[in-house]
């Protein structure tokens, strides 16, 4: 049976053991320069034990500590489908991104969690997902979109809408590009102006904004379909406004809020919004919660 609000799915076990206050140390695998101020950093637990059994949903996150300075909350940008290393993509914004930036390969860090609800991966299964994204907000659905190629028995269609600024902010470039040479996903990539340097890769592809993109959507059967979006502020606006138009359900549009997680354990209260915590309820939520909050985006 279908979930009207997927925060019933929300994952109570801690992965990383009982005391869910308790960083595992794991070490910096590698590093790679994204785009400006965003890096794809790869961790792997020192523990073997557990980095060979960790597990978690897509959607969900992360508490990073660097030692000495602090700790945020990061998306999982991986699929638990592939494991034994996690990748996070992680902007630099605050005291401890800018201190993360500072290490090197090799260097440990702390990690706790997984925490939040992550996307209802079973309840979608047999359906098409409609993956929407708007600049960072790849940064989440990769996960998901990873996980569901790796399981493309379970799904039906899959089709990646992706847009930027500018072609210098399109995240995991050459991956996405690469996958609109498959067969087994539809992904269709736009960015809104020329590229800010020089030195990036001449962009071939389309101009405009990603609600553009919807026209590129042809027969999908939308009562046996997902929509999964996550962007900044503005683009829910518009984006929602183009899935309710196509007829889906609003059970059936996701988004997360990643962008308001906290403390992971809804302790600290910072993520409250009216009657939810995002770090317990959420951060993915359906489209109904946000009727009934509509300050969430």
């Amino acid at each position: 049976m279908l979930l009207t609000n997927p925060s019933q799915t929300v994952c109570k076990s801690y992965d990383l053991g009982s005391n869910p206050y308790k960083p595992e140390l794991a070490r910096i695998i590698s590093i790679d320069p994204m785009v400006e101020d965003n890096y794809l950093f790869r961790f792997r637990f020192e523990d073997p034990d557990l980095n060979n059994s960790f597990q978690y949903r897509p959607g969900q996150f992360m508490e990073l500590s660097v030692i000495g300075v602090g700790e945020a909350p990061i998306s999982i940008s991986s699929t638990p489908t592939r494991r034994g290393v996690i990748e996070m993509c992680i902007r630099r914004v605050g005291r401890v991104t800018n201190a993360l930036y500072r290490l090197k390969p090799n260097d440990l860090i702390g990690l706790r969690g997984p925490f939040g609800n992550g996307f209802p991966v079973e309840e979608m299964k047999g359906h098409s997902l409609l993956i929407v994204a708007g600049g960072l907000g790849m940064v989440p659905l990769r996960s998901i979109l990873l996980y569901a190629l790796d399981n493309r028995q379970d799904y039906d269609r899959i089709i990646l809408l992706y847009g930027t600024r500018y072609p210098d902010h399109l995240l995991f470039r050459s991956e996405l590009e690469a996958m609109m040479y498959r067969s087994d996903v539809e992904c269709h990539l736009i960015v809104e102006k020329p590229a800010l340097s020089p030195d990036t890769p001449e962009w071939r592809g389309k101009f405009g904004l990603v609600t553009d993109l919807f026209d590129d959507v042809k027969d999908l059967d939308v009562k046996r379909s997902y929509a999964l979006v996550v962007g900044p502020p503005i683009f829910y606006r518009f984006v929602l406004t183009k899935c309710l138009d196509m007829g889906f359900s609003k059970d059936h549009i996701l988004m997360s809020l990643e962008r308001r997680m906290e403390c992971g354990i809804g302790k600290c209260g910072h993520c409250e919004i009216g009657s939810k915590k995002v770090c317990t309820d959420g951060p993915v939520f359906t489209y109904w919660d946000v009727i009934n909050l509509p300050e969430m985006i």
